[in-house]
């Protein structure tokens, strides 16, 4: 799926958290996004899924101006087309493994047991779909996120820090999971990272400052 950024900016008040930012994605393609902290790399993903607003400039998924678009067309943009990796995992633990993996599917009206079997299986949680997520170490529940960002095919997966708070073993093997299951499923791939080792295995790396992007 293709994303482009064109001179986007975003203030708080007086400050601004970033300026002047221009980005293509093309299908398939897996960027990197990295820079200090503060700089607003978690902002800029929200905005790339119009989740958050932008004061200049414009953001297009899919050929589609999200600035265009009122709040409920967003949203089904977002729930259709784009999948979503967050840092603290962000699993509801009064569900299941294979629950949680289900919801974008539930969402969407396609609950299909199979596909969310055959995405555990594909992050290596065979045998956990009826498991808690209190049942799970960090680098289980992080696949588990994978999955489910991934188990209703979107075009655009957002990953915000998702190795953050992995020891260096257990991030490698969810890089992994990550980069492996977005390219068979030919999904473009945007990873926020502060990891270099992360963000090197990436197509491109770029560098975000309050003045735009860099490569």
């Amino acid at each position: 799926m293709t994303l482009h950024l064109k001179n986007l900016a975003k203030h708080y008040g007086t400050s601004t958290v970033f300026s002047h930012v221009t980005l293509d994605v093309a299908p398939g393609e897996f960027v990197a996004i990295i820079g200090e902290s503060g700089v607003g790399k978690s902002t800029l993903l929200n905005c790339m899924a119009g989740l958050d607003s932008w004061d200049e400039g414009s953001v297009t998924l899919k050929g589609t101006d999200l600035g265009r678009l009122p709040e409920d067309q967003r949203a089904l943009l977002r729930r259709k087309h784009v999948g979503f990796v967050f840092q603290a995992f962000h699993v509801l633990p009064h569900l299941d493994v294979a629950q949680n993996v289900a919801l974008p599917l539930l969402l969407l009206g396609q609950l299909d047991d199979v596909r969310v079997q055959a995405m555990l299986d594909a992050v290596g949680l065979q045998g956990m779909g009826a498991r808690l997520p209190q049942q799970l170490s960090g680098g289980q529940l992080q696949r588990v996120a994978i999955a489910r960002a991934l188990v209703h095919k979107p075009g655009l997966l957002l990953a915000d820090e998702p190795t953050g708070n992995l020891d260096p073993t257990t991030a490698a093997k969810v890089m992994d999971a990550l980069i492996a299951q977005t390219r068979e499923h030919g999904a473009s791939l945007v990873l926020v990272t502060h990891s270099m080792a992360a963000a090197t295995r990436a197509d491109r790396v770029l560098h975000l400052t309050v003045n735009g992007m860099v490569a």
